[in-house]
């Protein structure tokens, strides 16, 4: 590789920690993952999920949801450009073959492709919520979730804060407006502690979410000044713009109309949810304290079990 873009990757300051982390499979974003990484996932995924509220419902989510939830859901209006479709062949065999064929030929097949019911799931909570709806009212005191998805986001990159393909681990709370401003409160004080416990430096910030569009400027705008969304930023190196590992995130009512979601009182509830990016955490954790584990910070070591 040569000319700007391979400049770009020497003089990278994580580049030198992707060769023991990741295997390349021929596109940005979307990588192999080494058995010392996962190890770290691993470990890291336990020290999360001792932090679950005894309460919690552990759900795990495929990488795929319905097409239909995510629209109604209205993530079209927010992020179109991110989001993955899951297509495929469709037709008489006559046809689909017809289709396969042409690839053979020096032609594209990908032009029969058509939409299938399923998207790329682009986070892990928006499947939640239709499900509690189908279940009947929210009952008083509210509902915690710990969820997990393999999600994905069209934003290719050589960074390796930017994957397209990535998980995301999340507690999600469901409940009065008075409910969920004490869990997500709580839960960046919390968030502190436990970056602390990880040995990792940061900073804890207002944030937006990255709405497309001129529209989506306003929302950003408006998003910040009712301080719905913070986030706990990671810088993974001396002097980089910090990445955003954590966030903390006040829907107020919009998955409550969406989804007709009442408690017993018929009073529409409000969500929340906080995600953790496992990837992001574990990159941070390597380009911190290095790839030996065994010479990591000792409350890094003792809050991972390694």
């Amino acid at each position: 590789m040569t000319g700007p873009r391979a400049e770009a990757v020497a003089n990278d300051p994580l580049e030198g920690l992707a060769g023991a982390l990741f295997r390349d499979m021929g596109v940005d974003g979307v990588y192999a993952r080494t058995a010392l990484y996962e190890s770290v996932i691993d470990q890291l995924g336990g020290f999360i999920s001792s932090q679950r509220d005894p309460q919690a419902e552990v759900l795990r989510f495929p990488p795929v949801m319905s097409r239909k939830q995510l629209e109604k859901s209205g993530y079209l209006d927010s992020f179109p450009n991110l989001l993955g479709c899951v297509c495929a062949l469709h037709g008489s065999e006559s046809q689909i073959r017809t289709a396969a064929e042409r690839h053979s030929n020096g032609g594209d097949w990908t032009t029969s492709l058509a939409a299938s019911d399923l998207v790329l799931s682009p986070a892990a909570c928006y499947p939640v919520y239709p499900l509690v709806a189908a279940r009947g009212a929210v009952p008083v005191g509210g509902l915690w979730f710990d969820i997990a998805a393999d999600c994905f986001r069209r934003e290719p990159s050589r960074s390796l804060d930017r994957l397209q393909s990535f998980r995301m681990r999340e507690f999600v709370r469901i409940g009065s407006p008075g409910e969920i401003r004490e869990f997500r409160e709580g839960w960046m004080t919390r968030a502190q502690q436990l970056a602390d416990e990880l040995a990792l430096p940061y900073t804890l910030e207002v944030a937006s979410d990255p709405f497309f569009g001129r529209v989506g400027q306003m929302m950003a705008v408006s998003q910040v000044q009712q301080s719905l969304k913070f986030e706990l930023l990671i810088p993974y190196y001396t002097g980089a713009s910090p990445t955003a590992c954590m966030s903390f995130n006040y829907h107020r009512d919009h998955f409550g109309h969406v989804w007709g979601l009442h408690d017993e009182r018929d009073e529409l509830s409000h969500t929340s949810c906080v995600a953790f990016g496992m990837d992001r955490l574990a990159v941070a954790l390597f380009a911190h304290h290095g790839l030996d584990l065994a010479r990591w910070p000792a409350t890094a070591r003792r809050a991972l079990a390694l």
